[in-house]
């Protein structure tokens, strides 16, 4: 029982009560320390991800040793690394923790039950995606056209609250400028303000 994810299910609205209390109890809760890997490149994905508490982040590890961040994870976000669950293939990126962290675990096994047993959760499952879809598209999009300023501030319109919680090499890495160049961008914007 996950009383927290329960509520979270509850106001997505569209899901029985019964619905709800089956897809919690097929969850297994981890508690995940700051900077552990939930995920490790050339693993494969198992598991579908609900972030309870804490943030994590999808990266992948270039060979300088650079780390490039896909995504951020934060509070009541599902995650996982979809080619690898899908394919059931070995990961090219690695999952972890950027804080402390509290998380719900689905086999895949587990979750492809629940979709198939539980329409209206394959209906919120799709608009997931689409989101997530949607999402990747205005950061793409972003990052092809945007300069480093612009990259810098749509990140800071979608994600205010990141800012307080994320080292600014993660963003950096987040935004795939260097830090120094974040640093500068920061610095000009609180000598206008």
């Amino acid at each position: 029982m996950h009383p927290e994810f329960e509520t979270y299910l509850q106001q997505q609205g569209g899901l029985p009560p019964e619905a709800i209390q089956r897809i919690s109890d097929l969850a297994v809760q981890k508690t995940l320390r700051r900077n552990e890997h939930i995920l490790n490149a050339g693993e494969i994905c198992r598991h579908k991800i609900f972030v309870l508490s804490g943030m994590l982040r999808t990266f992948s590890v270039s060979a300088d040793g650079s780390e490039h961040i896909l995504l951020f994870s934060p509070q009541h976000s599902w995650t996982l690394d979809p080619e690898s669950y899908d394919q059931q293939i070995p990961s090219r990126v690695g999952i972890g923790t950027v804080e402390p962290s509290e998380v719900l675990c689905w086999h895949k096994s587990n979750f492809d039950t629940l979709l198939a047993e539980i329409p209206q959760f394959r209906g919120y499952a799709d608009r997931l995606i689409s989101r997530n879809i949607y999402l990747n598209r205005e950061r793409i999009l972003t990052t092809l056209s945007g300069t480093a300023v612009e990259k810098y501030d749509h990140f800071v319109r979608m994600f205010p609250n990141y800012l307080s919680r994320l080292p600014l090499r993660m963003i950096a890495s987040y935004l795939g400028i260097s830090l120094k160049t974040l640093t500068r961008i920061r610095h000009a914007q609180l000598q206008r303000h």
